[in-house]
C-alpha cells in the first residue's frame, strides 16, 4: 500500500508544474483567462472529492475497501488518460471534476489501513503510510515537469495514467483484505444518524474542525510560495528556488511523520496533536518576517516536520473513537473535512495576499492553528463520550419525534 500511495500522489501532482501551460495550448488566451480557469481546474477535484468522500466510506462499510480503492484506481486512470486528448478549457475542467469522484485512493488507503491495524500501533502505521503519499507529493512534480519537457504533455498523461493502473492492479492482484467481523448484535446506523452523532460528540466534532483548520491554514500558503520567493530573490532560477522552498516542508515531513504516529501510539494522540499545533504555530508565523531564501528554507523544513504528525495523528483518532459498523463512513466525513480546507485555504490565500500582502498570510495560518490549539484545549476538558453510545441516543431521539 505504501507503493500504490506513492504511485498515485506522484500522478496526482505530476500535471501541477505545467497546468496553466496545458491549458494555453488550447487557444490563444489572454493571462487572466489562463490563470482563472488553472484555479477552477485545480479546485474542480476537490470539490467533488469533497462530496463524495463519506459515500465511499459508507460503501467500504458495507462491502469492504479494496473493491473502493480497485475502483478508484482505475477511475483516476481513466480520467488522466483522457485529459491527455482533451481539445477545450471545458472539457478538461469536466475531467477533473470526474477525477475528484473517483480521486479518494489515498484517503481510502489510509481508512483500509486503519481498519487493518489495531488501535495500539495505528498512530505508527498510519504514520509509515503517509510516507508513501510524501514522498509521491515530493517527487511527482519534478518527474511531471521533466517527462513533460522530454515526451510532451499528452504522453505525459499517458505515463502518469499507466502508473496509477500499475497501482490499482497491485491492490487487485496483491493486497488481501481480512473481513471485520461484526458482533451479532451491532447496528445499522443510518447517515443522518451518523451525522447527527458527529454533531453531538465533541471530539469527533472538534477533531474534523481542526482538521479542516489543518488544511486551509497547509494549502493558504502553498500556491503562493513562487511569488514569496521571488519578493525574496532577484535570481534567474526562481521556479527552481520555489521548488526547493517547497519541497524542504516535505522532507520533513518525510523524514518525521513515522516518528509522530509512534509517539501518539506511546503517549497519546491528543496530547502529541497539541504539541504538533504548538510546534505549527512557532516555525509558521517567522516565515513571514525572513529577509533571505535560507531562512525560509529552514523554517520550512521545520514546519514541515511539525506538520507530518497531523494526518496521522487525526487519523488514528478517529479510528480509536468509531465503531467497526460506521468506520468508513467516519473517515470519509474526515477526509470530507480535509478536501473543505484544501479549497478554501488556496482561496482564502489568495484572498488575504491580494488585500495586506504574502507575508500576513503565515501569521493568519499560525493564527488558525492557534484556534485549532484552543479548541483542542476545550475538548480535552470536557467529559468523554463513547461514539457509540451517542449514536444510540441519536437514533432513538429521532424514532421519538
Amino acid at each position: 500500500m505504501w507503493g500504490t500511495n506513492f504511485l498515485v500522489a506522484s500522478t496526482m501532482t505530476m500535471i501541477m508544474p505545467f497546468l496553466s501551460l496545458y491549458i494555453e495550448t488550447f487557444g490563444e488566451f489572454s493571462d487572466s483567462y489562463v490563470q482563472k480557469w488553472s484555479g477552477l481546474v485545480f479546485g474542480a477535484t476537490f470539490i467533488t472529492a469533497f462530496l463524495m468522500s463519506p459515500i465511499w466510506g459508507r460503501i467500504a462499510d458495507r462491502y469492504g475497501y479494496k473493491p473502493i480503492l480497485v475502483l478508484n484506481g482505475f477511475g483516476i486512470a481513466l480520467s488522466v488518460l483522457l485529459m491527455g486528448f482533451v481539445q477545450s478549457v471545458e472539457a478538461f475542467f469536466i475531467l477533473r471534476l470526474f477525477m475528484g469522484v473517483v480521486t479518494g485512493f489515498i484517503p481510502t488507503s489510509l481508512a483500509f489501513i486503519s481498519s487493518q491495524t489495531p488501535k495500539e500501533v495505528a498512530g505508527k502505521t498510519l504514520g509509515t503510510l503517509q510516507m508513501g503519499s510524501v514522498a509521491g507529493t515530493l517527487f511527482g512534480p519534478v518527474l511531471g515537469g521533466l517527462m513533460a519537457d522530454t515526451f510532451g504533455f499528452s504522453y505525459t498523461f499517458i505515463i502518469a495514467a499507466v502508473a496509477v493502473t500499475l497501482a490499482a492492479f497491485i491492490v487487485l492482484f496483491f493486497i488481501r483484505e481480512e473481513k471485520i467481523v461484526r458482533e451479532s448484535n451491532a447496528h445499522s446506523f443510518s447517515r443522518k444518524t451518523v451525522i447527527s452523532g458527529i454533531l453531538h460528540h465533541r471530539l469527533i466534532w472538534n477533531v474534523l474542525v481542526i482538521t479542516a483548520l489543518i488544511q486551509i491554514g497547509l494549502f493558504s500558503v502553498q500556491p503562493l510560495l513562487s511569488l514569496y520567493v521571488g519578493e525574496l530573490t532577484h535570481a534567474a532560477n526562481i521556479a527552481f528556488l520555489a521548488g526547493l522552498a517547497f519541497s524542504a516542508a516535505g522532507v520533513g515531513n518525510l523524514l518525521f511523520t513515522r516518528a509522530w504516529g509512534k509517539f501518539g501510539d506511546t503517549y497519546g494522540y491528543e496530547k502529541i496533536l497539541m504539541i504538533l499545533l504548538v510546534l505549527s504555530v512557532l516555525f509558521i508565523v517567522p516565515q513571514a518576517f525572513v529577509s533571505s531564501l535560507w531562512q525560509l528554507v529552514i523554517l520550512r523544513f521545520l514546519f514541515g516536520i511539525a506538520a507530518g504528525g497531523l494526518v496521522p495523528i487525526t487519523t488514528a483518532i478517529i479510528r480509536r473513537e468509531a465503531p467497526v459498523e460506521v468506520q468508513g463512513e467516519l473517515m470519509g466525513y474526515n477526509t470530507s473535512a480535509r478536501f473543505l480546507g484544501n479549497i478554501i485555504g488556496p482561496m482564502f490565500g489568495g484572498f488575504l495576499a491580494g488585500w495586506v500582502g504574502i507575508s500576513t498570510v503565515f501569521v493568519v495560518t499560525g493564527a488558525l492553528f492557534v484556534v485549532a490549539v484552543i479548541v483542542l484545549t476545550y475538548v480535552q476538558r470536557a467529559p468523554q463520550q463513547d461514539f457509540e453510545e451517542v449514536l444510540l441516543e441519536e437514533e432513538l431521539h429521532m424514532k421519538a419525534t
